[in-house]
């Protein structure tokens, strides 16, 4: 054992039946099992938050199949490095080749591992903390099988922090009483690693012997915890602040909050997305062209990279919070959608249904539908609802400029319809 290894490391387990969590992936029966007692293992991908068992999982794989194991990080290695461990598998059957962060990789560095993947001199298995859809090229993507790993629960952290009390040759020489674990939970956010480590530090702040408490891992958390740490807690509050600093209307606290992640290290495609999201969630009709700024933003910043990168994210971040706002689109949809749920599979009307055939037309399928641009204005009234939930309005054009314009519009075709 290394007594200078995180406690994280100290204790990561080397069989599927110590993990913690992800059984609907590494549980009895699961697939992933099956794959590995029958040493016909596929590429795979890990996709989920930072310190579910990723890593863990592929360490498992690899003891398992007493395969070699080749470990590269996307965010240190180049198109050399990889070449140069499918080089050296091409000599060692089975070799098995892991790489953390796979999303980080550009195009280049994915294309390098593709002939090695197809041909089988290596077995790849990725971990993303990113949809590997949007970060991962189709190519390699359509040779991997997907796995979604979730945050741990609450149960599995509280085990994982008894586990490591009882098994870690370095804690055992402590007497540590886990009194409180609130604390523990909430700043680690599911997250094993940072739990373990928050743990660690709170044990080596006491004595030989420790009483956790909430109120003592929050004393030794704010002394010892970063000020940005982009896979925990503070990645997920900072980004919250920077948001909420859009939505406000208030560029100035966007800006500082954007350099926090930028200096931070934070990965562009991120804070780009978010902005993406943002563009409809909260302004939507009030500015339409916001949402052709952030998503111009995100492709610009795609191609640039860091640091240039952080001037685009500045202008569109600006652009967003100096915006009108309406989140009339996210209320919409989400109206339209518990309309759904509660009503179920609504027949459609048979005037606007499709009528392709004889026997359809026959049924009623389109009789007495309206082409609206048959009509003066290119408009005639016609229900376009299921009866059940007929006159229903989901869609509530905000406060704003441009929507009271689409309000007039609509009121003027649909009169008091759907009370515009």
């Amino acid at each position: 054992m290394n007594a200078l290894a995180p406690l994280a490391e100290r204790i990561r387990p080397h069989t599927l039946d110590d993990l913690l969590g992800q059984e609907h992936i590494t549980g009895p029966g699961s697939m992933l099992r099956h794959a590995i007692a029958g040493g016909k293992l596929p590429s795979i991908i890990f996709w989920g938050p930072p310190g579910t068992g990723k890593t863990t999982i592929a360490t498992i794989i690899a003891h398992s199949l007493k395969a070699p194991f080749y470990t590269l990080s996307a965010i240190s290695s180049g198109v050399k490095d990889v070449r140069e461990v499918i080089e050296e598998a091409k000599h060692k059957p089975g070799a098995i080749l892991f790489i953390d962060e796979i999303h980080r990789f550009n195009k280049g560095q994915q294309d390098a591992l593709l002939g090695a993947v197809e041909k089988g001199t290596v077995t790849l298995i990725g971990a993303t903390t990113e949809n590997p859809s949007f970060e991962v090229n189709s190519a390699l993507l359509s040779r991997c099988q997907v796995y979604v790993l979730k945050p741990l629960e609450d149960k599995d952290l509280v085990k994982l922090m008894e586990s490591a009390l009882k098994k870690d040759e370095i804690l055992k020489q402590k007497k540590v009483t886990l009194k409180e674990t609130e604390a523990l939970l909430h700043i680690s956010g599911g997250d094993g690693r940072k739990l373990l480590n928050l743990l660690e530090i709170v044990c080596d702040a006491g004595g030989k012997e420790i009483v956790i408490t909430d109120a003592l891992v929050m004393k030794v958390a704010q002394q010892k915890i970063a000020l940005y740490d982009k896979s925990g807690e503070q990645h997920y509050d900072i980004i919250s602040a920077f948001i909420k600093s859009v939505r406000g209307s208030d560029p100035n606290g966007a800006v500082y909050w954007l350099a926090r992640m930028i200096e931070g290290g934070e990965d562009v495609k991120f804070i780009a997305r978010r902005m993406v999201i943002l563009a409809s969630e909260d302004i939507g009709n009030a500015n339409p062209t916001a949402l052709v700024m952030a998503n111009a933003c995100f492709e610009a910043v795609n191609k640039i990279g860091y640091p240039e990168a952080r001037i685009i994210l500045s202008q569109c971040a600006i652009y967003l919070a100096s915006s009108a706002k309406s989140n009339s689109a996210i209320v919409a949809i989400d109206a339209a959608m518990a309309a759904v749920r509660n009503a179920g599979d609504l027949p459609v009307p048979l005037h606007i249904r499709n009528a392709p055939t004889k026997l359809m037309k026959n049924m009623g399928y389109g009789k007495d539908y309206r082409y609206s641009h048959s009509y003066e204005n290119n408009f005639a009234p016609q229900e376009y609802l299921p009866d059940a939930i007929s006159g229903s309005a989901f869609y509530d054009p905000g406060k704003n400029a441009r929507e009271e314009e689409l309000r007039k519009y609509l009121k003027n075709l649909w009169k008091d319809k759907y009370g515009y």
